[in-house]
């Protein structure tokens, strides 16, 4: 049970998020201030600067050498059983007479950001500060160091793949399949490559040519995650911090505030951005109920359940395992409905699901459905942790 002290410092954080959506839905909803252009380039503005800047100062303030091993070695082995799983799942349902798993892979990249890409910043910190103390931010931080430099560029990466897949081998029949970071000259090259251009004389079409290889679509998504901002901010907030903390050294104040001074637009413009896009929706719950229940599921119970099997599996108890076991429960994190809307990629789940799960989660705080079995579990972590490391030693033992 989280006190109600605790409760109100994370409802001071969330409030002026909620702010800013509801600033962003009225303009783009009541007072018509916004076009859908003007709406899709503060989504580009957010994915392009402010984000990738965002990331750069994280990575870069935090130390790398002072990281605790086994604490990310849970939330990694948490998302690589959870993407083993998807990727099995998909290549069961592909149809060999469609000639690709296109249809499956959406869902495989909307279901692991919804389970395993926590609002780690905006609420788990003060969430966690209130419940546990000061001591957990390091932590925190950690997994959105973790969370920067690894799991979003894989996500970048599966998207890239997507739609280089879909432009070579599918036809991308409207212009709705191919991500909104191609330009649009890129784009029709692409249909037209696909699809077969039409002879201007004769009205003849030309076959489409041969399905390209696996390597020519893993290197074409892999040269335009070369090109996208947040891969650079990435790599290079990682070299930053291995050379400050390593060698002592203070990065420049010039620098230092440029970055802050842009970086801190991130989180207010990408809440602002999920307000426009709710506005230019039917219904609110724009996905429908039965996808958007779906979507509480996955977060709220197959993340955290995985997490605390991966937890266990690498010998986490007390303070490590319950903060593991709650920051995966945490709400879907903005920055995956920023890509996910740059990408055309299930968006309208994305918003569903980060804006029912973030009302929600407040509410369980109060009157505690879900964190009662996550406080039974929290009271019981050594108890469980026991039975499962003698569970592996009479395993080795036999």
């Amino acid at each position: 049970m989280i006190a109600t002290s605790s409760l109100d410092r994370v409802v001071e954080a969330m409030a002026p998020l909620y702010a800013a959506m509801t600033l962003g839905y009225a303009a783009a909803r009541w007072w018509h201030a916004l076009t859908p252009d003007q709406c899709a380039g503060i989504n580009r503005f957010v994915s392009v600067f402010a984000i990738p800047l965002l990331t750069f100062q994280l990575l870069s303030s935090n130390d790398p050498y002072a990281m605790n091993p086994r604490f990310l070695a849970a939330d990694s082995f948490q998302k690589l059983l959870l993407l083993t799983i998807l990727f099995i799942w998909a290549r069961l349902r592909r149809r060999p007479a469609s000639g690709g798993s296109s249809s499956s892979l959406p869902w495989v990249i909307t279901i692991f950001s919804l389970a395993t890409l926590p609002n780690t910043v905006i609420m788990g910190i003060p969430l966690l500060r209130g419940m546990y103390g000061p001591q957990t931010d390091s932590l925190m931080v950690q997994i959105v160091v973790l969370q920067a430099a690894v799991w979003y560029n894989l996500v970048i990466f599966l998207y890239e793949y997507m739609a280089a897949r879909c432009a070579a081998t599918e036809g991308c029949q409207t212009n709705a399949s191919v991500p909104t970071t191609l330009p649009v000259s890129e784009k029709e090259a692409a249909i037209a490559a696909a699809n077969g251009s039409v002879e201007g004389g004769e009205g003849e079409t030309k076959p489409p040519p041969s399905p390209p290889s696996m390597w020519r679509i893993l290197t074409v998504a892999g040269r335009k995650l070369c090109r996208i901002p947040n891969t650079h901010a990435s790599f290079l907030g990682l070299i930053w911090s291995f050379i400050a903390f390593g060698f002592g050294i203070r990065m420049p104040k010039i620098i230092h505030d440029s970055v802050t001074i842009l970086s801190s637009t991130a989180i207010g413009l990408s809440m602002f951005s999920i307000g426009t896009f709710m506005a230019r929706q039917t219904r609110f719950i724009s996905c429908g109920y039965s996808v958007a229940a779906f979507a509480m599921v996955v977060k709220f119970l197959v993340g955290p359940s995985i997490m605390i099997a991966t937890s266990l599996s690498v010998g986490l108890q007390g303070l490590l395992l319950r903060v593991a076991i709650i920051q995966a429960a945490l709400p879907l994190a903005v920055l995956s409905f920023v890509y996910a809307k740059e990408y055309n990629v299930h968006p309208e789940v994305m918003s569903t699901a980060l804006e029912l799960e973030t009302l929600s989660f407040i509410v369980h705080c109060y009157h505690c459905p879900t964190l009662a079995i996550y406080n039974f579990l929290f009271h019981n972590a050594g108890l469980f942790s026991g039975y499962y490391h003698l569970f592996l030693s009479q395993s080795s033992i036999t």
